[in-house]
């Protein structure tokens, strides 16, 4: 864990003591090199579960995949960031990167702690470096609101976390994860019992986010720099899901009565949020919506508590992680060019770009859930454990697939078929930075292909 954390530390006096002129490229070097070591946490040989450093910070394998996915998505963060950011003055790109750094620090010290207060504090960290980003660099003056908006749903659902592992602490004499993981499920049966069940995954609930608690997330994702973007879309859901599977191991037999609603909202959430992706006309709404909808599954296949349920979870957070940020990364790169999100604006790009259209047409493909990608693999193994544990449920994770084809195919009809229109000319080309970018977002989804144990080894 340190051999990732203290180099990750000494980024910061990296981007501060760097000559303005190697700025860009020392950090991108940098934090690939952290990415490129991380990969050796996949080497998994202990045997009991967890591998610690010491008493407060360790990797087991449900944690290990998310922690290699956060330390491979900061170098591309810089990297998207860098046309955005070079024009503004010396010391406000060294804070931006700090910024970026900073919660790369956080979600690492949140995803390998073994004390969930530890988690806790982490996980309410992380909104300090998002929300400067989305209100400091965002693009229009909407962003106020929407840091306003994320800012207080995250908080709101926290403060009963916090509330809920106080009295966890005096129940059980323990918050750690070592500990509990492996104790007996708690005997939960008075009306106290269940709002300390709501109070402890709520929360989560907000933070993944669960349909009906999601409107932060897609003003946060449309307001925000690329960067922000990929704040949102790869802590959020993924630190809301592996906070929701390591409560469910405690909460034990009171999910079971409690967790239908939210079932039903997390699926019914998969067809609005993805009728709401085929009526829409912005292009970076389109993708923060088409992202709620796949958490819809992800919190599905969570509260039910199987084993496959768990695994598809997973392997879905891994590789939407991944997927979105490519998505949101190419709609910034159109945005560059044409200062447009309205797709009827900004259409017919492939004749324009033709090789950014494949990466389009990858990324999308990806996004439906084409065979063997692992986006299809998660959403199988959610849609067969659910189908397991109530039959009907395949007309609402059914009718959400088909839905979810929908509007991919519409959002790559509209942004790159069709004749371009007059007014899109003297485009600046594609940068090879860029085309660097989509290869390191999409080649390790098609590599997952080869070896998807990576994701679900803990489940077995």
């Amino acid at each position: 864990m340190l051999k990732i954390l203290i180099p990750t530390i000494m980024l910061f006096p990296t981007i501060w003591l760097t000559s303005p002129k190697w700025l860009w490229t020392t950090t991108t070097a940098h934090s690939l090199l952290i990415a490129l070591t991380s990969l050796t946490w996949l080497k998994w040989t202990s045997e009991v579960g967890w591998t610690t450093s010491n008493l407060y910070l360790a990797t087991d394998p449900l944690s290990t995949p998310l922690l290699v996915l956060t330390c491979w998505l900061l170098p591309l963060m810089i990297l998207a960031s860098q046309n955005h950011i070079t024009p503004e003055p010396i010391t406000r790109q060294r804070l931006y990167i700090t910024l970026l750094t900073s919660l790369q620090a956080f979600l690492i010290m949140a995803f390998g702690a073994t004390e969930i207060i530890m988690f806790y504090i982490m996980f309410e960290a992380t909104l300090i470096p998002t929300l400067i980003i989305i209100t400091r660099w965002g693009n229009q003056t909407e962003r106020l609101n929407a840091g306003t908006y994320f800012l207080f749903y995250t908080l709101a659902g926290s403060l009963p976390l916090l509330v809920a592992l106080l009295l966890l602490q005096q129940t059980t004499g323990t918050l750690s994860l070592l500990i509990i993981q492996y104790s007996q499920p708690l005997a939960l049966n008075s009306w106290g019992h269940k709002i300390w069940w709501a109070g402890c995954l709520i929360a989560f609930l907000v933070k993944m986010p669960l349909y009906g608690v999601h409107l932060w997330l897609p003003k946060a994702h449309v307001e925000a720099p690329v960067a922000g973007i990929y704040s949102p879309s790869r802590s959020s859901p993924k630190l809301g899901g592996y906070g929701m599977m390591r409560m469910m191991v405690m909460l034990g037999p009171l999910s079971k009565e409690l967790a239908y609603p939210f079932i039903i909202l997390a699926l019914w959430g998969i067809i609005m949020t993805g009728s709401i992706c085929l009526r829409q006309t912005d292009l970076k709404s389109l993708i923060a919506y088409s992202s709620v909808s796949h958490m819809g599954l992800v919190a599905g296949g969570i509260l039910i508590q199987t084993p496959w349920g768990f695994t598809g979870a997973i392997i879905l957070m891994i590789a939407h992680g991944l997927v979105s940020s490519a998505l949101f990364c190419l709609a910034n790169t159109a945005y560059e060019r044409t200062h447009s999100r309205t797709m009827v604006l900004a259409r017919g790009l492939q004749m324009i770009f033709p090789l950014t259209a494949v990466w389009w047409f990858i990324a999308n493909l990806a996004n439906l859930a084409l065979p063997p990608l692992p986006n299809l693999m998660g959403e199988l193994m959610i849609i067969t454990s659910l189908f397991n544990w109530s039959p009907l449920t395949i007309i609402l994770t059914g009718t959400g697939t088909l839905i979810t084809a929908g509007y991919s195919l519409y959002l790559f009809l509209m942004s790159q078929r069709g004749p371009a229109p007059n007014h899109i000319v003297g485009l600046p080309p594609f940068h090879t930075r860029e085309h660097l970018l989509m290869a390191l977002h999409l080649t390790p989804v098609l590599l997952l292909v080869t070896k998807p144990e990576i994701m679900w080894g803990w489940c077995y």
